[in-house]
């Protein structure tokens, strides 16, 4: 059996994963769900991208976590691959799950369209606080297309803002994903369109991850939230040795 730290992405926090964690669990396995710092109930919005990540190198050591099987969802891309730089020792499998993928010196903005890279500097300056929102119509059509309309709302009403800097940090790693040793995953939900599928998760940003097991499933970007039994499933099938 296998230990799980499954890691949120943008306007999320861990317990949104909860769904997804009890039935991994209930397969007999070990599951974490932590809240990145920039995410948590008071955090000021104005941390970065670094203290993301040192939040879950942090949670590792002092829960002692090793040979775990690191899940990053979308903005947690970002997040796994700092971790993976900077305590190796503790993970034996990276899975992406609809995640970004970068390299040294790129940063979450580098990876979206230029439309996104307007949104989210105009919400930024229209709020003020260090915090960017998605508008809901965004979320409905692009995010939560496949599920029925009070799901989607319900989901959108338990997001938190969330700090832009971690958008437009640019991370710092010694080791780009594809030289990285350990064995990696790509959980790619075939209906996200979260990204246009002229510039898609999967393969652009999946291959930049060199060797790697792809898993496909059915499903939009926020799969977690229409059909969690099924993500957990796919998370199974990505971490198996």
């Amino acid at each position: 059996m296998s230990t799980y730290v499954l890691v949120h992405g943008a306007w999320h926090t861990g317990a949104e994963l909860e769904p997804v964690a009890t039935v991994i669990r209930a397969a007999g396995h070990t599951v974490f769900t932590p809240t990145l710092r920039g995410n948590r109930p008071g955090d000021a919005k104005t941390s970065g991208l670094d203290e993301a990540i040192q939040s879950i190198v942090d949670y590792l050591a002092e829960n002692n976590l090793k040979d775990v099987v690191l899940v990053g969802h979308s903005y947690g891309g970002m997040v796994i691959t700092g971790v993976a730089d900077r305590a190796a020792e503790r993970i034996r499998r990276l899975v992406y799950w609809n995640a970004f993928v970068p390299d040294n010196g790129e940063c979450l903005n580098d990876m979206v369209p230029p439309q996104y890279v307007g949104l989210f500097d105009a919400v930024f300056a229209e709020r003020g606080d260090g915090s960017v929102v998605l508008p809901f119509p965004i979320w409905r059509e692009a995010f939560i297309n496949d599920a029925d309309l009070e799901t989607a709302q319900r989901a959108y009403d338990i997001l938190n803002p969330h700090p832009m800097k971690t958008f437009t940090d640019k991370i710092s790693l010694r080791t780009n994903p594809a030289e990285m040793t350990m064995p990696k995953s790509y959980i790619n939900c075939t209906e996200d369109t979260a990204l246009p599928h002229g510039l898609p998760w999967h393969p652009r940003l999946s291959q930049k991850l060199g060797l790697f097991r792809l898993v496909q499933v059915p499903g939009s970007h926020e799969l977690c939230f229409s059909n969690p039994a099924r993500l957990a499933q796919a998370m199974i099938e990505a971490g198996r040795d």
